[in-house]
């Protein structure tokens, strides 16, 4: 517990576990007294048939009961998302731009990073949104979940409370790379995440960016494309540079080499020429790589 708060997956697991109580007491209550009265109402038992008039005791039980238990699950409910909609003050703001297929995680001082870093025990405000199409950001073990909207900013808390690394999914079926789009939380001690934190401040002026192969896998490059030469959703960076490739452009084909232009035009404008091959799923990069991002991740492909 951080000044009052608390993680959510204790108040969400009771609730839950109170829901599954109540539905494993009816069908238990449901399944008796069925079984009672096949055995108490049979033929055997009655061959006579008996009209039977209503009873008022038992519809009112019937009625009272179920809306006390509905009105219980939505109080618990009610209070519950309460909590979770309302931010600690003291909570670590971190930007999240999701993408297909890949998550990026800016925080406070500028840094980036593919993997969610977080201090334990001081909650983690996360402002969400997404470069392309709607992606749902959840993290199972802090029992949170929230769409990624393009042109919308969307937020959710949580308390990371113990060390250790937690799978954070996509939820929303954004594509072919969707089972993919898959990172983790990485809980530290607070002086291990202080240290990370302060170990490439930003600096005033243009925004510092991480070497050249964490370039590509923050920016979500890898989702799509390899760097070991196999077969992914896009070519493989290996060996791309001063390959030629056959692509297509208004559905006629040619050939050309890759070269520094090619890359620079296919990373602003995808569809102007396609490998052919590929399914025309890339998503413009203009607005989100700056001239200086795209130069290192064209000088990355060089080396490759």
């Amino acid at each position: 517990m951080v000044h009052g708060w608390q993680n959510l997956s204790g108040s969400v697991d009771n609730l839950f576990f109170f829901i599954v109580g109540i539905s494993v007491a009816l069908l238990l209550g449901v399944t008796a007294t069925m079984l009672y009265f096949v055995v108490r109402y049979s033929r055997k038992r009655n061959p006579a048939p008996e009209d039977v008039r209503e009873n008022l005791p038992l519809e009112i039980i019937w009625t009272v009961i179920p809306t006390l238990l509905v009105l219980a699950i939505f109080w618990f409910g009610w209070k519950g998302f309460q909590y979770m909609r309302t931010v600690p003050p003291d909570a670590m703001p971190v930007k999240v731009t999701a993408r297909m297929w890949s998550w990026e995680f800016t925080y406070e001082n500028g840094k980036q990073s593919s993997v969610l870093k977080a201090p334990l025990k001081r909650p983690v405000k996360l402002s969400i949104t997404s470069a392309d199409v709607v992606h749902s950001l959840s993290i199972p073990a802090f029992r949170v979940k929230e769409d990624a909207v393009p042109g919308r900013e969307t937020y959710l808390w949580f308390l990371p409370d113990e060390v250790g690394a937690y799978d954070l999914f996509c939820t929303e079926y954004c594509g072919t790379g969707h089972s993919d789009m898959i990172t983790k939380v990485e809980v530290m001690p607070r002086q291990d995440f202080e240290a990370w934190y302060r170990g490439e401040t930003a600096q005033p002026g243009p925004r510092k960016i991480p070497d050249n192969a964490a370039l590509i896998q923050t920016k979500g490059c890898l989702a799509c494309h390899s760097t070991d030469g196999s077969t992914k959703i896009g070519p493989s960076f290996k060996g791309m540079f001063g390959k030629k490739e056959t692509v297509v452009r208004d559905s006629k084909e040619r050939e050309l080499t890759v070269d520094e232009a090619f890359i620079r035009q296919t990373l602003l404008e995808p569809e102007k020429d396609r490998v052919k091959g590929y399914p025309p799923i890339m998503p413009s990069q203009k607005g989100l790589l700056t001239d200086q991002e795209i130069d290192e991740i064209i000088h990355y492909l060089k080396t490759l």
